[in-house]
């Protein structure tokens, strides 16, 4: 960010005791602005860096060196990019800035709680806020258009280039390659039918409770399954509609403060929710949660049909993947035998972190090949998952080592690539620095910088 991108109403000057470190420097407010560095063409101001220094503590960010001094350092490196970047032309989509500024603006209001404490944090109008940041956006996609660029100068690799990256890298400096899973799975839905129609009956008793004059909270406390919002009232906090569900933040803006909505459904479950407050695009509303809940027996009634259809498995009268295919609710694995692949990547093996807690307590006890007994857990629908019944199958597992160039090939190409764009990026960096008119306020001329050169 630069001066035309962050020129904050609260501006800064530094006062530096004599042979104080800058982490003791003091900031005093409502003095004239200054520039802390030139670089080419362009001024990195005070107020700039302060302001992104203020962004990324209320995002929670800390350093164990200087805050500052990262935060200018990226900031210069970003100048030499973006001064290239001018230089190739480069252009960035208008709308792909316009998408993550209302993001960012929707996440600040949504911490902050609303607009108007926003204006109080930045002691300006949304309006500047919003503006200032989409040039900054703006530098920043530029700046990434030009590293990427840069890091497409790397050579392409062939095989023999990876292999020989294999051989030269220090065997406890290569990857480390977890334990891998491969398994299907044969999935059984229990009848939600009459379980979602119960909830629906006890969301319309608290319905009319509230209209004969209950309070909401009380029985959100008392009932909602949200363990976020249950202990205060069922109350979501001033919050951006873009968070929630479509189907929950269009019945919500449609209320009136204080009224109370039918059942809406959405992946989570079933609510009922009453608007507290409406500012633009946020809100602030309670809701109870309810979801359909299962009984003993529909759990029997799963575990005594898949038990039978594991039998049939193991006594060679169907194979697991003829079954899957007959009996498998799961519609995104039941087409391929009951194989499991991962929904990003496509990959048929999973790390333990990429599991769910259940499946994977089961997953860890099994050899390659057997079978397990029926389990309950969840799906991969909503926020916590819909409750279903598995028998699971091991195919593989692959324990952890370290990278080899046999079996890991992708994974060393990948480490090689990214080697190559970094020095790519690097060499750039310093040839620029080189070549490039760079003066730092004296204040900022003992940070402990990650690169050297920036000081001439």
């Amino acid at each position: 960010m630069n001066s035309k991108t962050q020129r904050f109403l609260i501006t800064l000057l530094v006062i530096i005791a004599s042979g104080v470190t800058l982490s003791a420097q003091k900031y005093q407010k409502g003095l004239i602005d200054k520039t802390i560095a030139l670089i080419g063409n362009d001024m990195i101001q005070l107020s700039a860096l302060e302001a992104e220094v203020q962004m990324m503590m209320l995002q929670g960010v800390t350093s164990d060196r200087n805050l500052r001094c990262d935060v200018l350092e990226n900031m210069l490196i970003q100048k030499l990019f973006l001064t290239q970047a001018r230089l190739d032309s480069l252009q960035v989509s208008p709308d792909n800035v316009e998408g993550e500024l209302n993001r960012r603006i929707q996440e600040v209001l949504t911490q902050l709680g609303g607009e108007k404490a926003a204006e109080q944090y930045f002691k300006k109008p949304l309006f500047r806020v919003k503006d200032e940041w989409r040039e900054a956006l703006t530098e920043q996609f530029l700046t990434q258009e030009m590293r990427n660029k840069v890091a497409q100068t790397a050579p392409e690799l062939t095989p023999f280039d990876v292999e020989r990256y294999y051989k030269a890298t220090p065997a406890d400096s290569l990857p480390i390659i977890s334990t891998q899973y491969k398994f299907r799975q044969i999935a059984q839905y229990p009848d939600k039918e009459n379980s979602i129609m119960a909830v629906k009956e006890r969301l319309l008793e608290f319905r009319e409770r509230v209209i004969k004059g209950d309070k909401f909270s009380t029985l959100a406390t008392l009932y909602s399954k949200d363990p976020g919002s249950a202990g205060r009232g069922g109350e979501l906090g001033m919050a951006s509609k873009t968070l929630y569900w479509p189907a929950f933040s269009d019945a919500a803006v449609s209320l009136k403060e204080g009224q109370v909505s039918q059942i809406v459904e959405t992946p989570d479950g079933f609510h009922l929710i009453q608007m507290i407050k409406k500012e633009g695009d946020m809100f602030n509303a309670r809701h109870i949660l309810l979801r359909p809940e299962y009984t003993n027996a529909d759990r029997a009634k799963a575990f005594n049909k898949l038990d039978s259809i594991r039998n049939l498995i193991l006594i060679d009268s169907i194979n697991f993947e003829a079954a899957a295919q007959r009996y498998s609710h799961d519609p995104k694995s039941y087409v391929n035998g009951g194989l499991v692949a991962d929904e990003q990547s496509g990959s048929a093996y999973f790390e333990k972190d990429q599991l769910k807690p259940v499946d994977y307590n089961i997953i860890k006890d099994l050899k390659e090949g057997e079978i397990s007994e029926p389990f309950e857990t969840t799906d991969n629908e909503g926020r916590s998952g819909n409750t279903v019944y598995k028998i699971i199958k091991l195919e593989k597992i692959i324990p952890s080592h370290v990278a080899t160039f046999r079996d890991d090939f992708s994974v060393l190409q990948n480490e090689a690539r990214n080697k190559l764009a970094m020095e790519a990026i690097e060499a750039f960096t310093k040839k620029k620095k080189e070549s490039t008119f760079i003066r730092i306020d004296p204040v900022f001329q003992h940070c402990p910088f990650l690169k050297n050169g920036w000081i001439k």
